[in-house]
Order: structure tokens, then sequence, then C-alpha cells
């Protein structure tokens, strides 16, 4: 195998990696809440802003990683306490709502920005070499810890009992009430757990990258193609649907002009969802 398809094949699947790994809190919220959040992409660049902070202020942007999904986590909190939660029975104003926070806050970020880029540093910065081909070792790990989080997340919300909580409850809340389960915090936990994800996910994409206050909107689109891709009402129909999204956008630029591919990618996604409007896995 020479070098250049060792790049590519390690470039496609790092590509559906962090697809993946940006739509996992998406799953939770839009796949399982089936709450439309727009700001949804906004959690990911605050994750981002995390990690930024931490390598300004503390020099290290590895203890913005494992700070992002916490101050995201209570942010999202905070906002399914005070705005969210209205909106449950109303898809259309919960669709509203999310695009006006996320416009608020992707604009109150874009005003404390002293320069419209800044550069964050990667923990493991560098290249490893693999069959001839240099590779980046921050890729390889985002893809080591993608494997790792989606399985965690999966047994924690399909085989654990506080996920058989969240299920019933966003399978049947007036049956959940009745069997004594406490349906508002499993919302704002479930709402919480999302946004800690989308902002984990930020931080962890933005090393060795550049941050800019629409670095959330530029991946809201494809995060959001993923998940209906995917189907809603299960954790693993978005992330299969990211992943079905992810491999040809990793590859497609290698064949044709990066621009060009990623239109083949969304039209192909639309035609699909034309034919199969329940996704990949339907309930």
């Amino acid at each position: 195998m020479s070098p250049e398809t060792v790049r590519i094949i390690f470039d496609t699947l790092s590509v559906a990696s962090i697809l993946v790994l940006l739509v996992l809190g998406m799953a939770v919220i839009v796949g399982m809440m089936r709450i439309f959040n727009l700001c949804q992409g906004e959690f990911v660049m605050l994750g981002a802003v995390v990690a930024y902070l931490a390598s300004v202020w503390l020099g290290s942007s590895l203890l913005g990683i494992i700070l992002a999904p916490i101050f995201v986590g209570l942010f999202g909190s905070v906002l399914e306490r005070l705005v969210i939660r209205r909106f449950y029975g109303s898809p259309a104003g919960a669709l509203l709502a999310t695009f006006a926070l996320g416009f608020v806050i992707r604009e109150v970020v874009r005003a404390l920005m002293t320069q419209q880029g800044a550069p964050v540093p990667a923990p493991l910065p560098g290249n490893f070499e693999f069959m001839g081909a240099n590779l980046p070792v921050w890729r390889l790990v985002i893809m080591i810890v993608t494997i790792t989080v989606v399985a965690l997340a999966y047994f924690g919300l399909a085989r654990s009992a506080i996920g058989l909580r969240v299920r019933a409850t966003l399978d049947n809340r007036e049956l959940a009430e009745a069997t004594g389960i406490s349906t508002s915090r499993m919302y704002a936990g479930t709402y919480a757990v999302g946004a800690g994800l989308a902002g984990f996910a930020g931080a962890m994409i933005v090393p060795g990258r550049i941050l800019y206050p629409d670095l959330g909107i530029d991946n809201l689109i494809p995060m959001f193609i993923a998940v209906m891709t995917g189907g809603l009402g299960t954790i693993e129909g978005p992330l299969l649907g990211a992943f079905a999204l992810g491999v040809p956008s990793g590859l497609m630029p290698a064949l044709i002009n990066p621009v060009f591919a990623q239109v083949v990618v969304i039209v192909g996604a639309i035609v699909f969802m034309r034919f199969r409007p329940a996704g990949l896995v339907s309930r």
C-alpha cells in the first residue's frame, strides 16, 4: 500500500470520526429528545473557547478539554431551565428559540474576541510515520477518543439503569411520571449531557486549528444532516448517519474538487432522505 493511499484512508477515517464526535451530543438532544436544537453548534464553539482560554491562561489546552464538557454542560442545564423546557411541546417554538440563543451566543463571542481567529495548540503535536506516510498524532488521538466516548455514551444510555429512566421519560413522559421518575430532572440532565458532549467535541477538534466565532454554525449543517440521515428516536441512528456522511466527506475531496465533493455528499443525503425519510434506523 502506497503512502498516499494510507494518507487518504487516514484522512477519511479522521473526518468520519470528527463528525461522529460532533454529532454525539446532537444525537442525545435531537435524536433522542427530538428537540431541534439550533444552538448545538454554539455549544461546540463554546467548548473550543474553553480549550483556547485554558491554553492562554493555564498553559494547557489538555486541561481545557477536560473542563469544556463541565462548563458547557452546566451552561446547557441553565438554558434548559430558563428557556428550553418551555418549548418541549412546540417544535417550531424550540427551533426559533434555539436559533435566537445561538445567534446571541455567537455574537457575544465575536464581540469579546480581540482577533478574528485564534490558534489553539494541540496537546500532542507532531506527526508519526506509518507505512511511509506522515500522519498527525492529534487526529489519531481524536479517532481513539471518539470510539471510547461513543461506547461509553451508548452503554450509559442504552444499558444502564439511569439510561433506562432517560429512555422511559423520552418515550412516554406521563407513564414515566406515574412510575415515580422525576421527568423534569431527566430532561434537564439529558440536555446538559448533550450540551457537555458538544462542548467536549469542540475542545477536541479545535487544537491545531483556528478558533473563530462561526466555528459552531459552520459545523451545524453537516451535524443536522447526519442526524436526519441516521433517524430520530435512538442514539445509534444519528451516529450511523454521521459515519455514513463522514466517510464520503473525507474520501471524495481526494478525488474531486473539495467544494464540489461537499455538494455531492449533501445532495446524496437529501436524495436518501427523500426515499427513506425515517433514516437509517427508524423507531
